[in-house]
């Protein structure tokens, strides 16, 4: 039995080793396999970090590339912007070259059209194929369109037979708009060899245009001397008008002042009417007795004596009367008003201002001459009283009564007006 299970055990010994052994054998293949695998790996690595490399190389060319053609591109457009700005101003130089181009030279260049026209083209073929096209609605016309009534009624040239660039210029030309304005029909043969022909200039040299230049500038000066003699000839019209409105305004002041003054002087005069025809009424009404009325009277005869010979100067070898004076003073009086309104109004105040102040001047020295002698009065009655004897009072003081209130009396018109006209007189007088 031992040795049974020794056997067994044996056997189950070896069968293990044999198993560890085809295990280790695997072990050992799979480790050989492993490594081939990881230097496998590392060989795809490899050339994948190659290619990756190469792909990456490629890439920035590619970009780099592109970006050359790019801004070759956008060089390129910026070159084609520019050209088209030029040939858009050459085309704006073009037109205003036509414009500045003379009528003259377009029907010169109409003629010669005409005439080269006449002698390549038979009129014969030229009509039979105009009417071949009009009937046919060949090429060269459009007829009209039977689908859109009101549309295209008329006969027009066709131009899609034409080149961009051909249309454009014949579009462009002022020659052909001309043309056009002046004959209405036209053939697609017509249009091919105005467009095939280069279109002519009228100026050749610069000389030209600076004439041209020179000839507009001398009008232009021309126009603007005569504005500015315009403007300077319309300064002056305004300063004369000005300067006329302001002599019309003083004058106009004036003539309201001496309105005013005139009226002042005929209420004066209305006043003194009224005056002296109330005193008319009196001496008619024989208020006053007759050895007055001549003392009245002769009194007034000095006194207007005393201003003839004050205003006019001695009288003459006859003696004159008393109203021949009065006569006499008033045109004196009249011919110095008259005088005095052409004498300006600010010197007529200044010598109303100088008056003025002589008579306060004359007032002053006459209240101050009055208080003197009021003064020298008192001092006298002071010294007498200081001279008499001193008499010495017996017995009760006397008490004076109230004194009576005052009586007012009203001066009459002829002392008023004899005030009057000695204020008159040494206004005027003195």
């Amino acid at each position: 039995m031992k040795r049974n299970e020794i056997q067994r055990l044996e056997m189950l010994a070896s069968q293990e080793e044999a198993k560890l052994e085809r295990a280790e054998k695997a072990l050992e293949r799979d480790a050989a396999l492993f490594d081939e695998f990881l230097r496998e790996n590392d060989r795809s690595s490899v050339q994948a970090m190659r290619v990756a490399e190469k792909e990456t190389k490629a890439k920035v060319e590619k970009i780099i590339e592109i970006r050359d053609l790019s801004s070759q591109i956008m060089n390129i457009k910026s070159d084609i912007s520019k050209f088209e700005d030029t040939l858009e101003h050459y085309k704006v130089y073009q037109e205003f070259l036509y414009k500045l181009s003379p009528k003259e030279w377009f029907e010169e260049q109409e003629k010669r059209l005409a005439l080269r026209k006449a002698k390549e083209v038979p009129e014969a073929p030229l009509e039979s194929s105009v009417d071949k096209g009009s009937r046919s609605g060949g090429p060269g016309w459009l007829g009209r369109d039977p689908q859109r009534p009101g549309v295209g009624g008329g006969w027009r040239p066709a131009l899609r037979g034409l080149p961009a660039q051909g249309l454009y210029l014949w579009a462009l030309s002022p020659l052909s708009l001309y043309r056009s304005s002046s004959t209405p029909l036209s053939t697609q043969e017509d249009v091919d060899s105005e467009d095939s022909e280069e279109l002519q200039l009228y100026f050749t040299e610069p000389q030209q245009l600076l004439d041209v230049f020179t000839k507009l500038e001398e009008q232009n000066l021309s126009l603007i001397q005569n504005t500015q003699e315009m403007e300077e000839t319309l300064e002056e019209l305004n300063l004369t008008l000005k300067n006329t409105q302001i002599r019309m305004d003083r004058e106009v002041n004036q003539l309201k002042q001496w309105i005013a003054t005139m009226m002042t002087s005929i209420m004066k005069e209305e006043e003194t009417a009224a005056e002296l025809e109330l005193k008319s009424r009196v001496f008619h009404f024989g208020e006053y007795k007759g050895a007055q009325q001549d003392k009245l009277l002769e009194s007034l005869n000095h006194k207007v004596l005393d201003v003839y010979r004050h205003c006019v100067g001695a009288p003459q070898e006859g003696s004159l009367g008393t109203v021949q004076m009065l006569t006499v003073i008033e045109h004196q009086l009249d011919e110095l008003l008259e005088n005095l309104e052409r004498v300006p109004q600010a010197k007529i105040e200044q010598a109303e201002k100088a008056k003025e102040k002589e008579r306060r001047t004359r007032l002053r020295e006459e209240k101050v001459q009055l208080q003197k002698q009021l003064q020298e009065e008192r001092m006298q009655r002071a010294r007498a009283r200081a001279q008499a004897e001193i008499k010495k009072r017996r017995g009760r003081r006397l008490l004076c009564r109230s004194r009576p209130p005052a009586l007012k009396f009203k001066e009459t018109s002829e002392y008023r007006t004899l005030d009057k006209d000695k204020e008159q007189q040494l206004f005027f007088f003195t």
